[in-house]
């Protein structure tokens, strides 16, 4: 790892940027501090690892306000985490196998469609039947954890239109439930980068970071109303999905 002091602070100072927006939309965003991480790290696949641990050290400040607010659905949690994560795990032993490019470029074009649709006026984003949809839970949860752990990310950000395409309650729950299962494709994101290496010093400084940012941010979730949540969710996701093409094209 690269250790120069000033470019670890300013590392750590991203870090923090990156889960202070995070934490109060229920987005990660490893993705958008995937490059930093990677460019410090003492290597590709080590920096991957470190970035998912972060997340899930982030995940986890920012869950712990949001189980305190009462924003978790846990049988939506129950459904959608431990697919979550065997799908991680199986995501890091096999990364490597297939392009990066191509992931990120389809899971960016992904993002950016799910968020552009979520800022036009009038689109209706949630379920109108409050019974959320059981398959689809599990089925986008072992997907998308599959695909976070082939490129390094935890993919909150594509979880959550999941989240509110098939999840009935409301956007301020699905932010919680987000978050949570974040957590735990986390540490399952570490255990299957964990045979290529992992920068634990790094995962160190970049967590230390993240922790007060995604506190702060958590907090402010509960002063947005639903509709402003959901156009700063609309609006990170083409963020998102935006750098996910950037690195793609770099």
């Amino acid at each position: 790892m690269e250790s120069d002091p000033i470019l670890l602070a300013a590392v750590g100072a991203w870090c923090f940027a990156v889960a202070l927006v995070g934490g109060a939309v229920g987005l990660v965003l490893g993705n958008i501090r995937l490059p930093a991480i990677v460019a410090v790290a003492s290597g590709p696949a080590a920096g991957a690892g470190a970035n998912v641990g972060i997340s899930g050290v982030a995940a986890t400040a920012a869950a712990i306000v949001h189980i305190r607010a009462g924003r978790i659905d846990w049988r939506v949690f129950a459904w959608m985490a431990p697919p979550s994560m065997v799908g991680a795990v199986a995501g890091g032993y096999a990364s490597g196998l297939l392009p990066d490019t191509a992931l990120l470029i389809a899971i960016g074009a992904m993002l950016l469609w799910f968020g552009l649709r979520m800022l036009r006026p009038g689109e209706r984003v949630r379920r109108t039947d409050p019974e959320p949809s059981v398959v689809g839970v599990v089925l986008s949860g072992f997907g998308i954890g599959v695909l976070g752990g082939l490129i390094g990310l935890i993919l909150g950000a594509l979880r959550m239109p999941a989240l509110l395409r098939w999840v009935g309650g409301s956007a301020h729950q699905a932010v919680g439930t987000n978050l949570a299962v974040g957590v735990c494709v986390g540490v399952a994101g570490v255990l299957g980068h964990s045979p290529a290496g992992v920068d634990w010093n790094l995962l160190a400084i970049g967590a230390a970071a993240s922790v007060p940012g995604a506190l702060l941010g958590s907090r402010l979730t509960g002063r947005l109303s639903e509709p402003a949540l959901l156009k700063g969710i609309g609006a990170m996701l083409v963020v998102a999905g935006g750098a996910m093409l950037v690195q793609a094209a770099v």
